[in-house]
């Protein structure tokens, strides 16, 4: 069906409009910036991403995409894909992110324990995952006993608690908790933007990744008011995380971490530790508990 000359002409020159003023847009705007003007060819104020009167708007700065980034759209969550502005694509290996579109990134995180696939993760399903880590006993029991205590009530499907407090996987969104970097959405999607963040405004040195110091400051700046239950997870998950990496330079890489998110990286330590029983972080990380 074809569209009328009329018609034709009007989209295209509706084409050109936006992107001569997306082109004015971004020769225009500057984050640092004075507020009072507009953006060329545009009714748009300028804005600041901080202010001298708040100091803590300039310690920690949203990210601010360049024109070089190949991630697009940054602020739009994506359902399938932990996005980052070097892996767009989220997770390649192994096909890893197309093998994974059935399932939201907050279930891709999770994927890794439900070894059966049916959907529901038991107690026994976390010890087992984390022990196939290399990490020791004691240790695998205290996590498997913290997140399905934790985390089970919310997921089941009735009112009342799950006596063997599994883990439903279809509602895992429903665990979502206030005080961490916000990157999963209530509904379990990825949300580049948040987890930019993270690195932007905690990494100090702009290495590329997070110290134990870092962390720190990240719980502090992350911390909501009266969310005991938020910021204790938080805190736990981020310890676990560093536990499973253990980087021997003390630099969590962002990459590392942004496999945390998506789950891939759990297989992948698994398999590192099955073709060397002696591997060294899963022992040392085991010891530290």
């Amino acid at each position: 069906m074809s569209m009328p000359e009329n018609e034709e002409m009007t989209l295209e020159q509706s084409k050109d409009d936006s992107s001569s003023l997306s082109t004015a847009d971004t020769e225009t705007f500057n984050p640092n910036s004075d507020i009072e003007g507009k953006f060329e060819g545009s009714d748009q104020l300028a804005f600041k991403t901080d202010i001298p009167e708040q100091p803590v708007t300039q310690k920690r700065q949203p990210y601010i995409p360049s024109a070089e980034d190949h991630l697009t759209d940054l602020g739009v969550a994506r359902a399938t894909i932990a996005a980052s502005k070097e892996h767009p694509n989220g997770t390649t290996e192994d096909d890893y992110a197309r093998r994974h579109q059935h399932q939201t990134v907050v279930q891709q995180h999770v994927d890794y324990w439900d070894q059966d696939r049916d959907g529901i993760i038991w107690p026994s399903d976390t010890y087992h995952g984390c022990r196939a880590w290399g990490w020791s006993v004691p240790l695998c029991l205290m996590v498997a006993y913290l997140i399905n205590v934790g985390l089970s009530y919310p997921t089941s499907p009735g009112w009342l608690p799950d006596p063997f407090f599994r883990i439903y996987v279809a509602r895992l969104h429903k665990d979502k908790h206030g005080s961490d970097s916000m990157t999963y959405d209530n509904e379990g999607r990825f949300r580049p933007q948040q987890f930019e963040d993270i690195f932007n405004k905690y990494d100090r040195d702009h290495k590329g990744g997070l110290t134990f110091g870092d962390l720190l400051g990240f719980w502090r700046g992350q911390a909501m008011v009266f969310d005991f239950f938020g910021v204790t997870a938080c805190v736990l998950e981020w310890i676990a995380t560093y536990l499973l990496i253990w980087p021997a330079d003390g630099i969590m890489r962002k990459e590392d971490i942004r496999r945390i998110y998506d789950g891939s990286i759990f297989f992948q330590k698994a398999k590192d530790y099955e073709q060397n029983k002696h591997n060294k972080p899963g022992v040392l990380a085991s010891k530290l508990l």
